[in-house]
């Protein structure tokens, strides 16, 4: 079920949201001891919001297609009262005073809240393979990552605990874990949605955006979190519009580019064919697929990596000395950082004002990119490389290395299911747009949706 499926059922009395509570928290007692999806499940307030819902909704209240529906925070989210740890033993005790911009939105929205996820360290890695709250694990198979840094979200909502898991994305971080597994993540642009309240990684790449189970839910989440925020300095003043696809889309008009240069490079045989049979379905449905050439995205990666280095050591500098309390992987990239030079920083950030703006020419010709989201389906816990025809390479550069840039760019990214690999792993997408056309890619993204059923498939015995 769907959140929009759910607040049908709400409002028409087929089911209560402390109904749809209840079921979230018994999956929660369920599955958690073999996911590890949650730092902080919040019981006691999930069913205090549940019974306001009901309430309100039986009263004529109706706070919009989130009210009563459990959702969850990545645990960067500053949640008023309740700790907040960013998956590290630095915040371990740390309980903010008031809610991110965010959580006031969602819960503001009427969203029952079921706790806080658990993630990679810091935000800052892709397994989620935790050292202070333990590894979150697969739903599809409890040997694989979940993806980071939003894994618990990416595995809270594949297992059907909550419908909706807030995430953060700095290099990927929601697009991989949607991808790894085989649920929907959004990245809206840079300053769509505010960054107050939330436990920074990088300042200048750090983007909030929701993992879903449908295209059309991370369309109502972004009409419920996207607007300015006078609290937040890098907030955008770009009108916000309905994001929310009609029940009948048509892409005929809209123009795709597949690119000819990168992006379908090392993949996964089953990637590859996945995400083109996406392309030749947009076709079908009256979107123009043409092969376009992009800007260098090796130099965009490489200009996101020393960008976050630096940027990321900077933050962390003044925690340093507690080096016992750092990961040995998070600890080792804060060291890596501190050692770049200012003048690569500095040219990292005017090479990215070059490539921001050669990507400009891109969007004169086409509408929106499809590429894998991932190049393969999730390696194992602790599996440190994946193969590409014989050649390996460093699994956490190959997870990132087709999301990463467009972070750089700001530009908005969708994640949604492509397909299955041989041993029934999720594979992945992106859509790709120009900056604060949101609307585009949930458009093209409901579409295929609407034509497939990968969405709808969920982990066996879950």
């Amino acid at each position: 079920m769907t959140i929009l499926e759910a607040a049908a059922d709400l409002r028409a009395r087929k089911i209560s949201s402390m109904e749809l509570t209840q079921l979230s928290l018994q999956r929660m007692a369920r599955l958690e001891p073999q996911l590890n999806a949650f730092i902080t499940p919040t019981e006691d307030l999930a069913v205090e919001r549940a019974l306001r819902a009901d309430d309100e909704l039986a009263r004529g209240i109706d706070r919009g297609p989130l009210h009563g529906i459990p959702i969850a925070f990545k645990d960067v989210f500053s949640t008023k009262d309740v700790r907040t740890t960013c998956g590290s033993k630095l915040f371990a005790d740390y309980v903010p005073g008031r809610d991110a911009a965010v959580v006031e939105a969602l819960l503001g929205g009427g969203a029952v809240m079921m706790g806080k996820l658990n993630m990679h360290e810091l935000a800052y890695g892709i397994t989620s393979n935790n050292p202070h709250f333990g590894a979150v694990r697969n739903p599809w198979d409890t040997r694989c990552i979940p993806g980071g840094s939003s894994g618990g979200a990416g595995a809270a909502v594949a297992a059907e605990m909550v419908f909706m898991g807030m995430g953060s994305d700095t290099g990927g971080s929601i697009r991989i874990p949607a991808s790894f597994c085989g649920v929907v993540g959004l990245k809206p642009t840079s300053g769509r949605v505010s960054r107050r309240g939330v436990l920074p990684l990088d300042f200048s790449l750090d983007h909030m955006g929701p993992l879903v189970r449908s295209v059309r839910d991370a369309a109502a989440t972004l009409n419920l979190i996207a607007g300015h925020d006078p609290g937040d300095d890098s907030s955008s003043r770009e009108p916000v519009r309905d994001y929310l696809p009609p029940p009948e889309v048509d892409l005929t008009g809209v123009r795709i580019g597949l690119p000819e240069n990168f992006f379908f490079d090392k993949l996964d045989p089953a990637v590859d064919a996945a995400v083109r049979a996406m392309a030749r379905m947009a076709e079908s449905l009256g979107a123009r697929v043409e092969t376009i050439r992009v800007p260098d995205i090796a130099a965009l990666n490489a200009v996101g990596r020393v960008i976050l280095l630096s940027e990321a050591s900077a933050l962390m500098e003044r925690h340093l000395a507690r080096r016992e309390d750092f990961g040995a992987d998070v600890l080792a990239l804060l060291d890596q950082g501190r050692l770049v030079p200012a003048t690569d920083y500095i040219n990292a950030q005017r090479l990215r004002r070059v490539l921001i703006d050669e990507f400009r020419g891109v969007w004169k010709h086409v509408d929106c990119l499809f590429t894998a989201a991932t190049p393969a389906a999730a390696p194992r816990i602790g599996q440190t490389s994946i193969e590409f025809d014989g050649v390996a390479e460093d699994a956490r550069l190959a997870s990132t290395r087709l999301v990463r840039g467009i972070n750089v760019l700001g530009a908005p990214a969708l994640a949604m299911p492509c397909g299955f690999d041989t041993a029934g792993m999720p594979l992945g997408m992106q859509i790709v747009g120009r900056p604060f056309e949101e609307h585009l890619i949930l458009r093209v993204g409901a579409a295929l949706e609407d034509a497939t059923d990968f969405h709808r498939r969920r982990p066996a015995g879950l």
